[in-house]
């Protein structure tokens, strides 16, 4: 009964369906909050000595001698804390979404996250005492209340709608999720040159006013969404539910296409994690323009997803649902060498405004691979592993996150080492995405 309203013997068009209505407004005020509190911590993992900026070495910043990212860098680390639960967890979280109603499961993980938001103002109120220890324990917990919000959230959308809406549902969606990645994470850059202008982060408690209140409108608009039955109400707990279960992993052996999906997805969510903290350094260190521009350079890869959403959701309509994604891994990669490009004085070749439009290219084709991807991963298994499916698409996903995160410390360091400006890890990261973009192909009528 895929899509179907209970009280209905047909299922409301997309636009007149309140559940759907209700996801999107959840997914975006979640995503909103996520990639606020997420950035915030971001900025603060880029530390910059000042006695590195003192003196003569001001003068020397500014004409290009000294790189003005020579501070600490461990935005890799504070991936990789936000990371570890959707390893550690989304195995229990799609057991759990395939147990029971998704429709509960995303209302109760939306009442966590306002618990969560409110620890996170306390952390932060406290910052002189606790400093970066508590903002990273409650990065820890907003991963955890995502991981078992993911199954629930991704796994209910062929179950409210239909084959031929499913499509046109993800790419709204998406749409509306990175621009919620655009609001959260710019004004994440203006909330922290607004609040620490005083050289204190106490005072971005402040920040996480606005959190605690997008959550709880989020938990209203949850309500919104009609209860569907459970996938496999009659499922038993076993060991294999904290992984991968038994049921998902003879599918995946038996299902080369999906497994392979899989597998790209989880080395394209491996850049993923790698593009932010690199977009990050890039703003702050080499381009030196401070919280709130940095914070637009890496909300313009938000932006082109959200443009190339659209357009992704018509080639799936339209049956080219497999070449988009070939098109996709090509214009990625062809958006990472340009960013990696820089001059022989070590300037960035494309600037600040060529940056821009570079991130909004590689948003657009990331859309434009990972649509049909996402959708392949949604309709492909049988109904009753669907949850679990998500989950572990989620667990496969957040495991590419995860090796990011030291990841980008190497990478960060090669370019040390090298005596490369900080764009050179887009050149790496394209070498990650170079043998996908040859070899892989996705052919969803494969059997």
């Amino acid at each position: 009964m895929t899509g179907q309203d209970p009280i209905s013997p047909s299922p409301p068009t997309l636009f007149a369906d309140r559940s759907f209505w209700g996801m999107t407004c959840t997914q975006f005020l979640g995503a909103f909050n996520d990639n606020l509190y997420k950035q915030l911590m971001l900025l603060l993992a880029i530390s910059i000595p000042m006695a590195a900026l003192a003196g003569d070495a001001v003068t020397e910043v500014a004409a290009g001698i000294v790189e003005a990212d020579e501070g600490s860098d461990v935005q890799g680390w504070a991936t990789l804390v936000f990371s570890l639960p959707f390893v550690l967890f989304s195995g229990y979280a799609g057991y759990l979404s395939d147990r029971f109603s998704k429709t509960p499961i995303i209302v109760l993980c939306k009442v966590a996250e306002i618990g969560v938001m409110l620890l996170g103002l306390l952390a932060f109120y406290y910052y002189d005492v606790l400093g970066m220890a508590g903002t990273w324990v409650v990065l820890f917990l907003m991963g955890t209340q995502s991981a078992f919000f993911g199954p629930g959230k991704y796994g209910i959308l062929p179950e409210l709608f239909t084959h031929r809406e499913l499509p046109r549902a993800n790419g709204i969606i998406l749409m509306t999720t990175f621009l919620a990645i655009i609001f959260g994470t710019v004004l994440a850059g203006g909330l922290k040159e607004l609040l620490t202008s005083d050289g204190s982060n106490q005072n971005l408690w402040l920040a996480l006013l606005v959190c605690v209140g997008i959550a709880i409108l989020g938990t209203l608009t949850s309500l919104m969404v009609r209860k569907v039955p459970p996938a496999q109400p009659g499922i038993k707990l076993t060991a294999d539910c904290m992984a991968v279960s038994n049921d998902v992993s003879s599918m995946l052996k038996a299902d080369r296409v999906l497994l392979s999906a899989l597998l790209v997805s989880s080395v394209f969510w491996l850049v993923s994690g790698l593009a932010v903290p690199t977009v990050n350094r890039l703003g702050l260190g080499l381009l030196q323009v401070g919280d709130t521009a940095t914070s637009m350079l890496t909300a313009s890869i938000g932006l082109g997803i959200m443009g190339g959403a659209l357009f992704a959701s018509f080639l799936c309509r339209k049956g080219y649902g497999d070449l988009s994604v070939s098109l996709g891994l090509w214009g990625i990669l062809g958006s990472l060498v340009m960013l990696g490009l820089w001059s022989g004085g070590g300037q960035h070749l494309i600037g600040f405004y060529g940056s821009i439009v570079a991130l909004i290219s590689m948003g657009v084709f990331a859309a434009i691979f990972a649509i049909p991807i996402q959708v392949f991963l949604q309709e492909r298994p049988p109904s009753n592993l669907k949850g679990r499916m998500i989950a572990t698409m989620n667990q496969a996903n957040f495991v590419g996150i995860l090796i990011s995160g030291p990841l980008y410390q190497v990478f960060e360091w090669i370019s040390r080492l090298a005596g490369w400006p900080i764009c050179s890890v887009f050149l790496m990261m394209g070498l990650l995405v170079l043998p996908l973009a040859v070899f892989y192909r996705l052919k969803t009528n494969t059997t």
